[in-house]
């Protein structure tokens, strides 16, 4: 045999599975990339645009002058589910003082209906992640995610299951500081 038409030769196997670990590298390096996005407290929010599930434009750039929280969810994820009525309790008694909340869905677009349906309780407005025109937070590296966003569009809290859990008493320990008096 030639040297020629032995350099031409792949093992298929060997060619899929290396096709297959280039995926996988890519698919780690853009997950990675998009969890090293997240701001940190004390950074100025990232840009957020997307329709809310009942088709009305949320953009966080337009919400200054409010604390706005923005909560990264999903149908599947237990936490997230139990932490919702306390996000609607406290959007209902402060959302007149200048309380904005939207829950963002990490769920697949083609998950909307359990989406719509699981918000269908809730006061707050709620949209798909993969609806965002815009997403400077990147894919949450763990769910659920709240932000807090101060009225000059910077965030004072990120709250997670293992450090500190949405309940009324932290979002207002959160919030309501931020409020005018």
């Amino acid at each position: 045999m030639r040297s020629g038409s032995m350099r031409k030769y792949r093992h298929p196997a060997r060619g899929a599975s290396g096709a297959m670990m280039s995926i996988a590298f890519s698919a780690l390096a853009t997950f990675s990339a998009a969890a090293a996005a997240a701001p940190a407290v004390g950074d100025a929010a990232p840009p957020l645009r997307v329709a809310e599930l009942n088709g009305s434009p949320f953009d966080l750039e337009a919400e200054r002058g409010k604390v706005v929280i923005v909560n990264f969810w999903a149908t599947w994820c237990t936490p997230c589910r139990q932490e919702m009525p306390a996000l609607d309790a406290f959007y209902r008694q402060y959302h007149d003082r200048g309380v904005e909340l939207i829950g963002v869905s990490a769920d697949r677009p083609h998950d909307r209906d359990d989406v719509q349906k699981v918000m269908q309780p809730f006061a707050y407005p709620a949209a798909v992640l993969t609806d965002a025109r815009k997403n400077g937070f990147g894919r949450p590296g763990v769910l659920p995610v709240t932000y807090v966003i101060d009225a000059s569009g910077v965030v004072r809290a990120k709250l997670t299951p293992d450090k500190v859990t949405v309940t009324e008493q932290t979002l207002s320990d959160s919030v309501l500081p931020l409020l005018p008096h």
